[in-house]
């Protein structure tokens, strides 16, 4: 069985006495009210935090992650985090090819891929983001395009690495806008995404790996969307900075 991952994505959000609040919240929430020992809480919180904040983890039923990291071990990168630093204090997954870190810093399909390696090697699981504008899914090359994010830097693996990413669509016009697709909509991209997998690496593997859907994830409309076959979970962002709605996501999934 797929594991399922309720994850939230802090972003660029809360001071550190806020943060470590909500952090406490939803991992005592998740403690004592997640039962379904198919599903993963992972949070993203700012890198400053990621030492102290996964120090608060009292179950197993949680995780921490970080946003973003660097594919070279060390170096004159100034800014830049590398996987060995962020594993050493903890962090367990990270968050690549964001549509924000795409648009905003430049990062291409080729850079992603060197990230991609460099977690699997160091031992952490990438969370690979992908998904289409507005204007390419009104052009219709929006199936097109996610493929080819994929072919692009997730297809020189073999089928032991691809299986230990977890994937996340994030259609760029329902991220942050309110408009979430439908639930249809989600399920549609996903079986397309999973078909995909398949071409490349056989049904077996594809069903083995976890498609999460990030756009405008809600506690109102997650029941629906979990409820969707090749939809398991979501990649969700101003809802995870409520301890409530995001614990009530986390306990969204069917039983």
């Amino acid at each position: 069985m797929r594991k399922k991952y309720a994850a939230g994505n802090w972003k660029m959000n809360k001071t550190f006495n806020e943060g470590q609040i909500l952090f406490s919240e939803v991992t005592n929430m998740v403690k004592d009210e997640l039962v379904n020992p198919n599903v993963k809480v992972v949070m993203a919180v700012p890198a400053p935090y990621l030492s102290s904040f996964s120090k608060l983890i009292n179950t197993d039923k949680v995780s921490i992650a970080a946003q973003n990291c660097h594919p070279k071990e060390s170096g004159a990168y100034t800014g830049e985090v590398s996987v060995g630093m962020l594993k050493s204090v903890g962090v367990e997954y990270v968050i690549i090819g964001h549509s924000e870190r795409r648009e905003y810093f430049g990062e291409t399909d080729e850079f992603i891929a060197a990230k991609v390696d460099a977690l699997l090697a160091g031992g952490l699981t990438p969370i690979f983001c992908c998904g289409e504008t507005l204007a390419q899914r009104e052009a219709g090359i929006h199936f097109d395009f996610v493929k080819g994010q994929f072919t692009n830097a997730l297809f020189h693996l073999d089928a032991d690495a691809l299986q230990k990413v977890v994937i996340a669509y994030e259609p760029i016009w329902a991220i942050g806008t309110g408009v979430t697709a439908s639930s249809e909509q989600a399920q549609e991209m996903h079986k397309v995404l999973r078909d995909h997998l398949a071409s490349k690496y056989g049904q077996e593997v594809a069903d083995n790996i976890s498609i999460l859907y990030g756009g405008s994830v809600g506690a109102g409309n997650a029941k629906e969307l979990f409820a969707m076959p090749d939809v398991d979970g979501g990649l969700v962002g101003g809802a995870s900075l409520k301890s409530r709605d995001f614990t009530e996501i986390a306990k969204s999934f069917p039983a």
